[in-house]
C-alpha cells in the first residue's frame, strides 16, 4: 500500500520486501466476531447462585463494537451472534436473535440521525441499550417480572452501565490489533 501511495524517493528510502503495510485480512475479519464469542462464552465460568449478578459480555461488547465502529459489522449479524450467545446464555432460543436484531436496527437508526457523536453520546446511548436489553431479556424468558426481579436485575443494569468505558478501552485495543500491520516474507 505505500508504494502505491508514496513518491520514488520515498519507495527508495522504505526498502522492498520487509513488511507489508496492509493488514491481514484473516485477523482483521475474525477479531470482532471472535472477541464477542468469547464474551458470550465467559458468563459460564461467573457464577452467582441467589441472583444475576455477571453483565452480559457477549452483548456488552457486540454493542461496544457497533457504536465504536458503526460500519464493521453488517445489519443482519445479530441473528448469527445471538443464536451462538442463546445456546450459552441460558435463555430461551431466540431471545438474544430476536434483542440483538432490534438493537442493530435501532442503532442504525440512531446513526443515520446522529452521525457525529462524542463518548458521552455513545456511552449514554450504550448503556440505555444495556438496561433495556436486561429488562427485556426477562420478560421474554418467560418470567413473571415482579418488583422484587427488577430490584435484583438492578446491580447487573449498573454494572453494565459502569463498565462500558472500561470495555470500550478493551474494544478500542482490539481495533488496533485487528487493523496493525502483518507482517509477510517474500
Amino acid at each position: 500500500m505505500i508504494d502505491r501511495l508514496a513518491t520514488p524517493h520515498q519507495r527508495r528510502a522504505y526498502g522492498r520486501g520487509g513488511i507489508n503495510r496492509v493488514t491481514s485480512p484473516w485477523r482483521a475479519n475474525t477479531v470482532p466476531y471472535a472477541s464477542i464469542m468469547l464474551g458470550s462464552l465467559l458468563p459460564i465460568w461467573i457464577l452467582a447462585d441467589v441472583m444475576p449478578v455477571a453483565p452480559p459480555l457477549g452483548y456488552m461488547i457486540f454493542l461496544c463494537w457497533r457504536v465504536m465502529r458503526p460500519g464493521l459489522m453488517p445489519l443482519w449479524v445479530g441473528v448469527p451472534l445471538g443464536a451462538f450467545d442463546d445456546l450459552f446464555s441460558g435463555q430461551p432460543f431466540g431471545s438474544a436473535i430476536f434483542l440483538w436484531s432490534i438493537t442493530m436496527i435501532a442503532l442504525e437508526l440512531i446513526e443515520t440521525r446522529f452521525p457525529w457523536r462524542g463518548f458521552w453520546q455513545d456511552w449514554f446511548t450504550a448503556g440505555l441499550a444495556m438496561i433495556l436489553y436486561v429488562i427485556s431479556a426477562m420478560v421474554v424468558s418467560g418470567a413473571s417480572v415482579t418488583e422484587h426481579l427488577v430490584v435484583a436485575a438492578v446491580p447487573q443494569m449498573i454494572f453494565c452501565v459502569l463498565l462500558y468505558p472500561l470495555f470500550a478501552r478493551l474494544i478500542a485495543w482490539l481495533d488496533k490489533f485487528r487493523l496493525s500491520r502483518s507482517r509477510r516474507i517474500g
